[in-house]
């Protein structure tokens, strides 16, 4: 039953939603611990690859905090003449190095796998979770900004666990380490090399600040754009067949000029956090070398131990750099996490229900009581409706646009729950029904018909893959379109493309219906669904779908009044109320409403 919940997305959507495009409020992390701490439990699973990057990261620090050690004792060496030790102290060095070197390396892969795996698992929970979401919630939302919190941030997500949390890791324990060696050394040089750090925190604090803030305007801007594309692509044929090319052009560029003035910043931002550290570190150079330089005179330390705190300062100095630099990729990676998070946070459809259809009897009867409903509180679209469709029945829905024929579908297959009121199917609350039961006994023929990029078998088999070749060949010979498939060069393993353009529509309509014949249904719902067929087919298939009804409760929203004159009732609605109901005779007996719109169809009106 995919194929009805994706269709329900476009077509059951409720009146003027279209899904909100956030352009002006950013969103804030609000629980940046709660988000951190879940993002975390992600690496459970990654055991392995965390203990390897973590041993890793430990080896290499040792290794540069060992280097500059080694290069201090090698030059007091030279200095003070004493040749002796100086080859294994280069033959150290160079061990080190290329330690060092390799761990580098390690550190890559070790990264790589981490942040693969970890968000592959991610990636796979939130396509879980949105496949079972409620249908008001994609109708209520940005279908461009959910596809951004699938790609965009999940990406961000990945490259920062691959280029940032080693970065933090081995950032953390080399200036720890660092700082330990440093005051081993010469403690009144070590604590003047450390008072630069009150102007790194300082400039990290308020550009980390900055550069959150325009990095979390960036990815709403750049969802809000893939709303706008998305939505272009959808329906660019209404926008071509009224001239609004321009339109969408310019709100598209509106949309992109902000984008790009955001993208400005926050790359000017994120550039400005390397120089700036630069300066911080070239200040920490100069106060080495003159202070160091008095030391040395004093005789506290030796030119060697100047050497090696000119080395550790820079490692000093880096750490807190790359750290800085990551940390506003971190913030960027923990309001995508929440972003993420708030997809997987959101209510899964309720499925509940014990009752199996199949244990209800075949000719069910579906029964309306006293029901309401409304898409938006304060404004009803279904006013006590009551309504009782009998077995075997063929009963249409017809009306206005507006008047809730679509409504009554919705709340049939729970895409919506009523506010009051019950719907029962042969006896039993339709919320008791096991919820992929009721839709696998339910089949649905929309106007405009949903096929996937896949062979015509696979599409045809689409609710029975189990169904055999020649029941789906017989199918498709009642809805009068095995003919056509056969005149294709490949048959029934013709490959459709994206959204069927390589069939006409009538063919896509043909092969809708015959999907529903293969799904033998126990119910049958018919959304106008002849429209796109020539006069003399409609008639064969209306035939054939005599033959598919009988025995099964249908329902029918009927446009063209002509295409449910023999429906065993038909029921008017107008403004959520049945305001008529009878035969297509007894109707336009009465007069009323159902005989204005048929006189409106046929006398050459407008409704």
């Amino acid at each position: 039953m995919a194929e009805m919940q994706k269709k329900s997305i476009s077509d059951y959507r409720m009146p003027g939603q279209r899904g909100p495009r956030n352009r002006g409020e950013v969103e804030k992390a609000k629980d940046k611990k709660g988000t951190l701490k879940r993002l975390l439990t992600y690496f459970a699973s990654e055991k392995k690859n965390v203990l390897l990057l973590l041993i890793v990261v430990v080896v290499g620090v040792v290794c540069g905090i060992l280097a500059p050690s080694l290069q201090s004792r090698a030059i007091d060496a030279i200095t003070e003449r004493e040749f002796a030790d100086l080859p294994v102290l280069l033959a150290a060095m160079g061990i080190v190095y290329g330690i060092n070197c390799l761990g580098t390396y390690l550190q890559g892969r070790a990264s790589a796998l981490l942040s693969q795996g970890t968000v592959k698992r991610m990636r796979e929970d939130l396509f879980a979770h949105i496949v079972h979401l409620p249908i008001k919630y994609l109708d209520t939302h940005s279908h461009g900004d959910i596809m951004s919190r699938m790609t965009n941030d999940v990406e961000n997500i990945s490259t920062t666990i691959s280029q940032s949390l080693s970065s933090l890791f081995s950032g953390v324990l080399t200036v720890a380490g660092t700082v330990v060696v440093m005051f081993y050394l010469c403690p009144q040089l070590a604590l003047l090399s450390c008072s630069t750090v009150i102007l790194t925190v300082f400039a990290t604090k308020y550009l980390s600040k900055a550069m959150r803030n325009v990095y979390l305007k960036r990815q709403v801007l750049l969802g809000s754009l893939n709303g706008t594309v998305e939505e272009m692509v959808g329906s660019y044929r209404t926008v071509a067949a009224y001239g609004k090319e321009q339109q969408v052009i310019d709100e598209f560029n509106g949309i992109s000029d902000e984008l790009t003035s955001v993208g400005i910043r926050a790359e000017i931002l994120g550039g400005s956090m390397g120089p700036v550290m630069n300066l911080i570190n070239n200040i920490g150079f100069v106060i080495i070398a003159a202070f160091g330089g008095y030391f040395a005179y004093k005789g506290i330390i030796s030119v060697g131990v100047i050497s090696a705190f000119i080395v550790y300062a820079k490692q000093f100095g880096r750490p807190i750099d790359e750290i800085a630099q990551v940390w506003g990729q971190v913030q960027t990676a923990l309001a995508g996490a929440e972003r993420v998070f708030g997809i997987m946070d959101a209510p899964l459809e309720d499925a509940s229900g014990e009752i199996d259809m199949q244990s209800l009897s075949e000719e069910a009867v579906i029964a309306f009581e006293h029901v309401n409903f409304s898409y938006v509180e304060g404004t009803p679209v279904l006013k006590d409706f009551s309504l009782i469709v009998q077995p075997g029945q063929k009963v249409a829905l017809v009306g206005a646009t507006g008047s809730g024929k679509t409504t009554v579908v919705n709340l049939l297959m729970r895409y919506y729950q009523p506010d009051s009121g019950t719907i029962r199917i042969d006896g039993a609350d339709i919320q008791d029904i096991d919820l992929k039961s009721l839709r696998d006994a339910t089949a649905i023929v929309l106007q405009d018909t949903v096929l996937f990029a896949d062979t015509i078998r696979n599409n045809l088999k689409y609710s029975d893959p189990d169904i055999t070749d020649e029941e789906m060949i017989e199918c498709a010979k009642q809805c009068h379109v095995d003919s056509t498939i056969r005149r294709m060069e490949q048959g029934y393993d013709t490959m459709l493309m994206a959204d069927a353009g390589n069939i006409s529509q009538g063919q896509q309509q043909l092969l809708s219906i015959a999907r529903a014949f293969v799904s033998k249904p126990q119910i049958l719902i018919l959304d106008e669904a002849t429209s796109n067929v020539d006069t003399r087919t409609e008639k064969r298939i209306q035939d054939a779908m005599v033959r598919l009804m009988k025995g099964r409760t249908s329902l029918v929203i009927a446009h063209r009044l002509s295409t449910i004159k023999d429906a065993d009732r038909i029921v008017v609605m107008d403004q959520g109320q049945i305001v008529e109901s009878g035969t297509h005779e007894e109707l336009l007996a009465l007069d009323g409403k159902y005989h204005e719109l048929y006189m409106t169809q046929f006398a050459g009106g407008v409704i």
